[in-house]
């Protein structure tokens, strides 16, 4: 017996389902400054090599490696930072530092020469967004701007990438990307939350991403979620620094 009933189309996997976690196994490399670039008045290039790199992993372009200087007192000194690109095949890894601040990180990249060394660890595990969603929506400040770069000339031709990006005049710079790209550049936090609140988000399955300043990314991630209706399964929000604080890194819920 059969049924006239149209068999009904699946319904497509929730945004949030779509993202893998993956962990990688935690390796120190020491590594050796090949290269430094300035790439605007307060952004320097440092591009690092060695044997070890034969196997790096970095799945996701918001990826954190440990750069490890030193020590204070007992413990080593650590900072978070962006793998910007790697090369295994020529042994390389290229990070991007904003030489806004005098921290440990900042102080090691404002002196790198060749043939200076670093160690590096990680990264532990990535957040892997598929590239495939209609739209991309990439927001943040200067301390987003190496994985927001990164992250554009990863997306496909067909996609729409929609960019935010709080960054002095001085160290605004060509971004390339296959996708349809819509940046905007605008100046401060409040400036930010600002062209957020004026944006209208696509039609279409999106996906949003945001970085920077606890206190701002926070703002910005309720009013994409509160104010645009945006599916709160589909943004990642992190704090990449946080106001008055040392050392700060955490995903916003």
């Amino acid at each position: 017996m059969t049924s006239d009933t149209p068999a009904l189309a699946p319904s497509p996997a929730p945004a949030g389902s779509r993202v893998q976690r993956v962990r990688h196994e935690i390796k120190r490399r020491e590594l050796t400054v090949l290269a430094v670039d300035d790439l605007t008045p307060n952004f320097r290039r440092v591009t690092l090599g060695g044997d070890s790199l034969s196997d790096f992993i970095s799945a996701s372009f918001d990826d954190h490696v440990k750069l490890i200087f030193g020590s204070n007192g007992d413990a080593p000194v650590m900072r978070d930072y962006t793998p910007r690109r790697y090369d295994n095949k020529a042994r390389e890894l290229v990070l991007e530092f904003a030489q806004h601040g005098d921290g440990p990180a900042a102080e090691w990249a404002a002196r790198a020469q060749p043939g200076h060394t670093l160690t590096v660890a990680g990264p532990r595990g990535s957040f892997v967004i598929p590239t495939d969603f209609d739209w991309h929506l990439l927001a943040g400040d200067e301390t987003a701007l190496p994985a927001i770069a990164r992250r554009l000339e990863e997306l496909p031709a067909g996609t729409r990438a929609l960019v935010l990006l709080d960054v002095p005049e001085s160290d605004r710079r060509a971004l390339q990307s296959r996708a349809e790209l819509d940046l905007r550049w605008v100046d401060g936090p409040d400036a930010l939350l600002a062209a957020a609140r004026a944006l209208s988000l696509p039609a279409g399955e999106g996906y949003a991403w945001c970085a920077g300043e606890a206190a701002a990314m926070a703002e910005l991630r309720r009013i994409l979620v509160d104010e645009k209706g945006h599916d709160r399964h589909a943004i990642r929000a992190a704090a990449y620094w946080k106001r008055g604080a040392i050392s700060h890194h955490e995903n916003l819920e």
